[in-house]
């Protein structure tokens, strides 16, 4: 008898909204009391200085505005677990629109500030049935603004990485449904029931081809913290690096998640 198909998670559009808004207010805060010296500073991106991925995380919020100004498409054609993959050919481009956007935009407080005002009107006049024209395809809008906490929440860790002391908050919601998206994609990437990912408090998830787990312990067990998992699957974190420094347990055969991982980088 084949295994039962699982159900996708569900998750409540309202809190998904405040989340993308909270945690876009606590980086809008934090940027605006960066000095000159410190935008400058560099990040773990490449080329990239503070300032660029300032202005990247203002471009992944106001995608959410533009794509509501542009016609609404027949269907959607994407769900958040295809996310990792259809935006990865998008990434040069991506990195030289924020690069631009930087420089057109050196006043980083109006930036924020204009762009916070434009997504929250926004919001506030879109249906949650809304299909909306992303850069990968057609998603509906609150699926989209599940992507949305992945920006947010990983490009928060890079600018707490880039700026000493800086300690951005995350918020709760956002973090959640980050870690959430990220376990289920790799998931969907490894169809399986022989490792079990534990990610407390946040997420387990099955995944892995082999014997399946039924009852007691499992077999092949990774555990971790948030954000070890999300420096993890979007490749801030080598597999073999965490194991080194403890940042991640791993017992079982099947628990080397080294190939699978990065799902986003």
């Amino acid at each position: 008898m084949p295994p039962a198909r699982k159900r996708p998670r569900t998750y409540d559009p309202a809190k998904t909204r405040k989340a993308v808004l909270a945690q876009f207010g606590n980086v809008r805060e934090a940027v605006g009391a960066l000095t000159a010296e410190q935008l400058a500073l560099p990040t773990r991106l490449g080329e990239w200085a503070v300032r660029d991925l300032a202005a990247h995380i203002t471009m992944a919020v106001e995608s959410v505005s533009r794509a509501l100004e542009r016609p609404e498409p027949l269907k959607a054609e994407l769900n958040p677990l295809d996310y990792a993959s259809a935006t990865a050919t998008f990434a040069g481009a991506i990195a030289e629109d924020s690069r631009g956007l930087a420089e057109a935009d050196p006043d980083v407080t109006a930036l924020y500030t204009q762009v916070g005002r434009r997504i929250t009107d926004a919001l506030a006049a879109a249906p949650q049935s809304r299909v909306v024209d992303t850069r990968a395809g057609g998603m509906l809008l609150d699926d989209y603004l599940l992507t949305r906490t992945i920006e947010l929440v990983v490009h928060t860790d890079d600018l707490n990485a880039a700026v000493p002391g800086l300690d951005v908050p995350y918020d709760r919601h956002a973090l959640a449904t980050c870690v959430r998206l990220l376990a289920d994609t790799l998931a969907a990437r490894a169809p399986g029931g022989s490792t079990e990912v534990r990610i407390p408090p946040y997420a387990v998830v099955q995944c892995v081809e082999g014997p399946r787990h039924t009852r007691g312990t499992p077999p092949n067990v990774v555990e971790t913290d948030p954000l070890t998992w999300i420096r993890l699957a979007t490749g801030r974190l080598e597999w073999a690096a965490a194991l080194d420094d403890a940042k991640v347990s791993a017992s079982g055969e099947r628990a080397d998640l080294s190939a699978l991982l990065p799902l986003m980088s």
